[in-house]
């Protein structure tokens, strides 16, 4: 073993199905060993559906928690026993609990982490939101790299919080497009995809997402019903607290038998592959993974320009297409005016390659 090795420790709140998690796990799986010595410890393993994409080269800590407010203890106690050259931390929350315990923790460790959301919009959504707003304001400088998905995000850290400049390192997520390329070919046979039958002329979209409000499937289903036009069908994977509410809305709409909930799925690039065009209707987002891995599966993107990285991902990118505006009008606007049946050129999802990206993740761990 090469003991000049880096040592990274991932925290997590869990390996349950999202964005933050899939990147972490591409992480793991690409990281060169050879420089690395990689540590995962996840505070929930409950519902891990990423558990078995964890490499065996990676050391597994289940610290047994419900939530990170109940793990702090462990946390410390954790860093201390394992005094890892790079802290690296995601998730809102869990980011803040590390900027404020870090005068408690060994002085000798750089403390990075990783922000999945526009802040600025996401504490709007929290409970006593100025609480929260002072915290990042206060304590958010304390890492010594804040890894922003994208230019919006470092922009806002900067503008709202008074995060330094130099602490802000803008780094894209990554896909792995071997492998969605890969997993796209598995067989999927559901209502939604083969519901056109013989008909030529019925135009298949899917949409994916945790069912929340920030992710604007209420807009998507809306935009069906203003839209009119009863050959196009909507595959919409993941579950959430507003599902009910959402197949109520379907059928209050008379688009019950357009719209179809398949739940989470394991494997979302088949669905995806399939499909005529991927939308996004969301209210805003950081840097959705899931655009990049539609481009990856060569289908076209529908989306509202969100706040955040959507237009720096979609802006001029031929093939796709984003709304005037985050409404459910502009999204029905363009289902009629998109051109359907064209697949997108390979060469568009390159520069969010895998290798590439790992390989600006290992220049600043290595810094």
């Amino acid at each position: 073993m090469n003991s000049s090795r880096t040592k990274i420790l991932f925290l997590i709140p869990s390996l349950a199905a999202g964005g933050a998690e899939r990147v972490i796990v591409n992480l793991l799986r690409h990281l060169d060993s050879s420089k690395f010595v990689l540590v995962l410890a996840v505070v929930n393993m409950r519902s891990a559906v990423f558990l078995e994409d964890v490499p065996d080269n990676v050391e597994l800590i289940d610290l047994g928690c419900t939530r990170v407010r109940f793990a702090i203890f462990k946390i410390i106690h954790l860093i201390w026993t394992i005094r890892p050259n790079v802290l690296f931390s995601t998730l809102g929350h869990l980011n803040l609990l590390l900027a404020i315990l870090k005068p408690l923790m060994p002085k000798n460790i750089r403390y990075f982490c990783r922000e999945t959301t526009i802040l600025s919009e996401g504490v709007k959504t929290y409970p006593n939101s100025h609480y929260w707003v002072w915290g990042y304001k206060h304590f958010y400088n304390r890492f010594d790299k804040i890894i922003c998905q994208s230019k919006y995000m470092r922009d806002d850290l900067k503008e709202h919080f008074g995060v330094l400049p130099d602490k802000l390192v803008v780094i894209n997520n990554p896909v792995d497009i071997e492998r969605v390329r890969h997993l796209a070919t598995e067989l999927v046979v559901t209502k939604a995809v083969v519901s056109g039958g013989n008909n030529s002329k019925v135009i298949n979209l899917v949409s994916a997402g945790r069912m929340v409000k920030v992710k604007g499937f209420d807009l998507l289903i809306e935009a069906l019903a203003l839209n009119g036009n009863p050959d196009i069908h909507l595959t919409l994977l993941g579950d959430g607290p507003l599902k009910e509410e959402l197949q109520a809305l379907a059928k209050t709409r008379g688009v019950e038998q357009q719209v179809h909930f398949v739940g989470y799925q394991k494997n979302p690039y088949s669905f995806i592959a399939q499909a005529d065009a991927y939308v996004l209707s969301s209210r805003f987002e950081g840097f959705p993974n899931v655009v990049l891995e539609s481009l990856a599966c060569g289908t076209p993107v529908i989306a509202t320009p969100a706040v955040g990285g959507t237009k720096e991902i979609l802006e001029g990118m031929e093939g796709c297409l984003l709304t005037n505006n985050v409404s459910a009008e502009a999204l029905a606007e363009a289902l009629s005016s998109f051109v359907f049946g064209k697949r997108l050129s390979p060469e568009l999802i390159k520069p969010y390659a895998i290798d590439r990206i790992v390989n600006l993740y290992e220049q600043q761990f290595l810094l």
